[in-house]
Formats: C-alpha cells, sequence, structure tokens
C-alpha cells in the first residue's frame, strides 16, 4: 500500500478519486506541530531554537498517521506547493521518521519518503506529480521556520508590553501592525485635511446636428491646473470675459485605441476584484478558493505567478472557438508575466481547471458559484482580443473681450469592437462627440461655472488595503486575509460602509507603536524583512541571520522602554447612572472593542454594561451579534445613524452600537417588513 497525506480531509477526498486501490489517502488536518501558545517556545540564548509540540486536539491523527505509515510500502507527501505546504512535510517527515522523537518511543517509518507537487487537483496533474516526485526543499522550510519564529518574537514580547503599558487583550504582530498604522495614519490625514475651493467653466456648444461640452483647460496659453480658479468672483469673471467670445475649433482628431484584456488572477489581485466586484472580504475569498481547489474546480489560490499551461491555453482556445464568432480567437496564445520577483514559472496562475465547465454548469453555493464565475471569465478573457474605441478629441479656441485667449477641450469615446469586454464585462459610458472640422464656428449656448472642493484620501477598503500593502512588498498574498482579519478581531479596526475606519484604541496602540517601536510599524523595514525571507527560500542566506539581526535589539529596546514608558490613562467619563450592583456611580470607560459603562468600584465590582444611546435605540438586539458565540450572552442594540460623508451623507442607516466590534447594517429599518422590489435589498455600501 502507498500512503499519499494531504493537509484536508476535502483535499484528500478528491485525490482518492483519481487513484486505484493501491493508494491510500489520508489528511494531516493543517499543521502536525507548531510552536506552544502557552509560552515563547523559541529558545533565544541557543541561536533561536524552536521547541515544537503537536497540539492536543492533533495527537490522535498523528498517531493514526503513524500508524498507517509504518505499513506502506512507499510514503508519499502532497502538501500545498507554497512555504506553509512544504514546512508540513517536513513536519510529517519529522515526526515519521523518529526524527522529532528524542525517546524513539514509535517505531519509524522505513518506506522511501517522496514529496509531490501539483497546481490543480485532476487526475493528469496528479498522475504526473506521482511520476516526477522530489525531496523536501529545506529553503522553502527555513524560510517559513524563519517567518514563524520572527512573528512569535514580536507577537509575544510586544504585546505584553501592550498589556502592560495600555490595555490587556491586546497584541501586536510584525505585519498587523504596518496594516494598522496604514488605516490609523489615513484617518489623521481625512482628521487634517482642510478642503480647498475651486472653480471649473464648462462650454455648452451646439451644432446643426447635435450638442456637447467642453472644459476651459488653458488661459493665456497656460494650462490650467486643478486649482487654478480658486473662487466665484474669477471664475464669473471668466465668465463674463467670454460672453461675446467667438468659438473657432483650431484641431480635431478620432483615432482607434485598444484596452488590452488583464492576466488571470494572482492570490493578490483575486482578492482585490473580489472585494470590489462581489463585495467579499479577503477571508471569504480565501476560504471559498479553498474549497473550490480542493475539490478540483480551480489551480492552487496562493500564488504570485501568472503563468499558464499549455493545456490550459489550448483548452481556452478550443472554447472560445467553439462559443464565439472568429474575430474572438487570437492567432497565438496571450502571455503574461506577474511583477512578484520571486514568481516561479513552473508555478500558475489561479484558473479553471477545466474551462469548458462554464459557471453556468456550476452546482453549489451561491458565493461559490460567483467566486467561480469571476475565475473563469477573468482566465477566458485574458485570452481574447483587445477592446477597440473610437477616441475623439477637439481643442476650440476663443478669445475674451480682454483680448485673453481661452482653450476648450471636448472628449469622446465609442466602442469599436468588444473583445474581451464581451467576457469580461466593465462598466463603460459612451460619450459621442460630433465630428469637427477644423476653423470651424461654434456656438456657445451657456457657459456654466461650477464650485468644487478638493477631497480628503479615502478610507481604505479591503481592495485598496490589499494593493498598498503588496505595492510596498509588506507581507505575502498567503498572509492578507489573517493580517486583515485580526485587525478587526481585535478590535483595532472597524468597517463604516466598507472602509477601514480605526477604532479609539487602535489609533492609541498605533501612536504608541510609531513613538516607541518605529521599526515594527515602519513599512521598509518591513519589506527588507519580507525580501530577507525570500531570499533564504531562494538558498541564498541562512534563516537564523535576520533573527539575529532583528532580536538582539528589538529586546534591548522593550527592556528599556518597560522602565521609562509611564501606563496611559485610558479616557474615562462621569454619568449620572448608578450601579445596580453596589450603588457607586458608573462610569464610561474604553476598551478594545470602543467606550462601555463600567462600575467605578471596580475591582471589588466588576459590573460592566453597553454604552447605550437611548435616543436612537429602536427596542431590538442586533441579529448579527446573536449569531455570533463570542456576543450572543451580552448582544448590541440596534440604533439608528445617519451617514457622516459621502455622497451618502445625512442618509439614515441602522447599525449594532457595539460598532466597530460588529459591523452589522442595513438602509432599511429592520423593524418594519420589507418592500417589495424589483432588485435585491442591498445593505449599506461602505464605500461612501
Amino acid at each position: 500500500m502507498n500512503l499519499i497525506i494531504v493537509e484536508s480531509p476535502t483535499k484528500a477526498k478528491t485525490i482518492s478519486q483519481f487513484l486505484g486501490k493501491q493508494y491510500k489517502v489520508l489528511s494531516s488536518y493543517g499543521h502536525v506541530r507548531d510552536l506552544p501558545k502557552s509560552r515563547l517556545g523559541i529558545d533565544v540564548e541557543h541561536d533561536f531554537e524552536p521547541h515544537y509540540i503537536t497540539p492536543k486536539k492533533n495527537k490522535a491523527n498523528v498517531a493514526l498517521l503513524k500508524k498507517e505509515a509504518v505499513k506502506a510500502k512507499r510514503l508519499i507527501l502532497a502538501t500545498d506547493e507554497d512555504r506553509e505546504g512544504e514546512a508540513i512535510a517536513w513536519h510529517l517527515e519529522q515526526l515519521l521518521t523518529g526524527k522529532a522523537d528524542a525517546k524513539k518511543r514509535d517505531k519509524p517509518v522505513t518506506a522511501p519518503i517522496d514529496r509531490i507537487v501539483f497546481h490543480e487537483i485532476t487526475k493528469s496533474a496528479i498522475e504526473d506529480a506521482l511520476s516526477h516526485p522530489r525531496k523536501i526543499d529545506v529553503h522553502m522550510v527555513d524560510a517559513q521556520q524563519a517567518r514563524r519564529i520572527l512573528d512569535r518574537l514580536v507577537g509575544y514580547t510586544l504585546s505584553p508590553f501592550l498589556w502592560k503599558k495600555v490595555l490587556r487583550g491586546l497584541s501586536a504582530g510584525r505585519v498587523q501592525s504596518v496594516a494598522l498604522r496604514l488605516i490609523a495614519d489615513r484617518e489623521e490625514e481625512i482628521k487634517t485635511f482642510v478642503p480647498e475651493e475651486y472653480w471649473t467653466i464648462t462650454a455648452h456648444f451646439k451644432t446643426k446636428k447635435s450638442e456637447f461640452e467642453a472644459g476651459l483647460i488653458k488661459m493665456n496659453g497656460a494650462t490650467l491646473e486643478k486649482l487654478g480658479i480658486k473662487n466665484r468672483e474669477e471664475a464669473e469673471k471668466i465668465v463674463h470675459d467670454l460672453a461675446k467670445a467667438k468659438f473657432i475649433v483650431e484641431d480635431s482628431e478620432e483615432k482607434l485605441t485598444q484596452k488590452n484584456p488583464a492576466g488571470p488572477f494572482t492570490t493578490s489581485t483575486l482578492q482585490q476584484e473580489a472585494a470590489k466586484r462581489l463585495g467579499f472580504s479577503s477571508k471569504k475569498t480565501m476560504f471559498l478558493s479553498q474549497g473550490l481547489y480542493e475539490n478540483g474546480h480551480i489551480t492552487y489560490m496562493r500564488t504570485d505567478s501568472m503563468n499558464m499551461s499549455e493545456d490550459s491555453l489550448r483548452a481556452a482556445a478550443a472554447w472560445i472557438k467553439e462559443n464565439l464568432p472568429k474575430e474572438y480567437m487570437l492567432s497565438a496564445p496571450q502571455k503574461f508575466k506577474g511583477k512578484s520577483r520571486l514568481a516561479q514559472e513552473a508555478h500558475e496562475a489561479i484558473r479553471p481547471t477545466t474551462p469548458s465547465y462554464e459557471p453556468t454548469a456550476f452546482t453549489g453555493e451561491k458565493d461559490v458559484k460567483r467566486l467561480y464565475e469571476l475565475i473563469w471569465r477573468r482566465f477566458i478573457a485574458s485570452q481574447l482580443p483587445p477592446a477597440e474605441f473610437l477616441a475623439t478629441r477637439a481643442e476650440i479656441g476663443a478669445t475674451g473681450t480682454s483680448d485673453t485667449p481661452y482653450l476648450f477641450s471636448a472628449n469622446g469615446i465609442t466602442l469599436r469592437f468588444d473583445g474581451f469586454l464581451k467576457i469580461w464585462q466593465t462598466k463603460f459610458e459612451e460619450k459621442e462627440l460630433p465630428l469637427l472640422k477644423k476653423e470651424e464656428s461654434l456656438t456657445a449656448k451657456e457657459l456654466v461655472p461650477e464650485e468644487h472642493h478638493t477631497e480628503h484620501p479615502p478610507r481604505y477598503n479591503e481592495a485598496s488595503l490589499i494593493k498598498t500593502l503588496e505595492k510596498y512588498g509588506v507581507g505575502r498574498p498567503s498572509t492578507y486575509a489573517p493580517t486583515i482579519s485580526v485587525i478587526q478581531s481585535r478590535g483595532y479596526v472597524g468597517k463604516e460602509q466598507g472602509r477601514f475606519v480605526p477604532s479609539e484604541i487602535g489609533m492609541t496602540v498605533n501612536t504608541l507603536l510609531k513613538k516607541h517601536f518605529p521599526e515594527i510599524v515602519d513599512i521598509e523595514f518591513t519589506a527588507k524583512m519580507e525580501e530577507g525571507l525570500d531570499e533564504i527560500a531562494e538558498g541564498k542566506a541562512d534563516w537564523r541571520t535576520p533573527l539575529r539581526e532583528f532580536y538582539v535589539p528589538f529586546a534591548a529596546r522593550v527592556k528599556e522602554k518597560y522602565d521609562s514608558v509611564e501606563k496611559l490613562e485610558l479616557v474615562t467619563e462621569t454619568t449620572d447612572e448608578i450601579c445596580d450592583k453596589c450603588g457607586k456611580p458608573m462610569i464610561v470607560k474604553l476598551g478594545r472593542f470602543g467606550k462601555f459603562l463600567a462600575c467605578s468600584g471596580f475591582p471589588d465590582c466588576k459590573n460592566a454594561k453597553t454604552l447605550k444611546d437611548p435616543t436612537k435605540l429602536i427596542g431590538m438586539k442586533c441579529p448579527k451579534c446573536l449569531e455570533d458565540t463570542a456576543r450572543k450572552e451580552n448582544p448590541g442594540d440596534v440604533i439608528e445613524k445617519r451617514v457622516s460623508r459621502g455622497r451618502a451623507r445625512g442618509k439614515i442607516f441602522w447599525g449594532c452600537n457595539r460598532y466597530p466590534a460588529c459591523d452589522y447594517a442595513s438602509w432599511t429599518n429592520p423593524l418594519e417588513p420589507p418592500k417589495e422590489k424589483d432588485g435585491e435589498e442591498k445593505k449599506p455600501k461602505k464605500s461612501e
């Protein structure tokens, strides 16, 4: 019997369908060894030697794996192809061969051990992998170990510091603290932003057959900058100057332009696009794509590569030939190159394993189908020709009564051939511009001055935060989802209309870390550490080197800060409410999840309550809190709120008063019966 070990039972079940009785496929259920939770688990005095243990919940399954492994003629480790998967394979080898058992209590495996990898769970891919085994890549294992230990050193050293100086239950992390800084710093930008007034001038022209608009772009031969017209007085002066002007077409052109399709998805671009188009969190996207991969529908979902196999390109071409007119066929496959320095051509982008399996035939849960369709359309669209547009442009000159020359510009664009847009639908608004001849005279029906104000930079949403982390090289695709999840679960940030808003405690932690541990939240410093981990994976550096370089000065700084930094006094406010348990006054305190009511007699009396706003209560407990095991005993109340900024400013919606711990929100009053609508009622889009 040949034993194959993978990480998940779903993956094991799918692979079993492709193999004969000579193979047995079992699951490790994730990691079989890890650092202990109750202590640091790293011997910093002996070159950062890790002390791995098998968690209690895994021991029964590990015993089963050992029992089956000693009976096997061949042991095959088929964990995922990334660093995490390589590390799981290494830990399995250490356990099953007895290398991790100092007392040699168990009978070790003597059968040959092979490592296989594949990008998709299909019969052909599994058979090919079995015929091309390799050994465990120790460099990838070392890189994973270094990351795990580095993250543990930061978390288990800084978190207790935050407990002592700020509040128990807080945490810090090598990547999470940078993500928090991005969100918190953006909030500071928004708070300190001072909008500036500026004006634009638009001319409404009329020809014999149509009408169009043109915007003022030059005055006196100089390009008009965005803030060039600063107030109403200046704008009205220009309009007055042009009141009797003659408008002549100085230049007119039209040309065909093309827009090329984007390449297939990588982990990062999939998370970004699923957030924008489907409203999925990165955590949800990775969870659903994991299922699609393990059930054999898509290729491996953690990848930086944009490479596609020749077989998949031929399959895409076959589908296009069979389902679309001949003008959509490419003469040769379109190939793409990823931006990641470490993207390996042997790896693949995220694509459907069987391109002929259309989304309309997909059976299963609605959101899984939507994600599969997104992946399928992106892949097929990448093998379609560019979309073609006719772009038109005209420049219209005028001379005012003050002899000042002005120049207006008008643009138009129309779709001539949809190309890849036939599959990858994108919102596109055509704008026709009539064909204008040079020296043609025009009549301005109206000159319209319009007031504008500069806007502050937008808060981050899931897509823009991931894009920024990737841009600066902070973290890796596999870390984005857990990073975003942890800063929310810790109460550091919440979501308002789909965008991240730091809580008071999140701002406090960020300020403290920036002041006392600047390297931990420094984007460039964190990115360089990632590069160091990449070099380990490439076999160019020893895995202990970055640990030594980081930890020695870091530990010294933490020790010094324990003595020099005073405990922060968090916000407390007095109230008229009396504690119903001891009779002392209740006060407002700041906790991990925002403000709450607590007894002033703490710690003798530990009475605490949700801070309620009686003027906005609607008499309903939050349905999302009631579904959450951690909050159902003390759920929040649904309150009426108003949007504070953006396009929906002033609009009423209903949300949980435990925000940001709970992000429940609805545009409709949940106490009222739903209205009959043609479309689906959506929850408040958090993009305003």
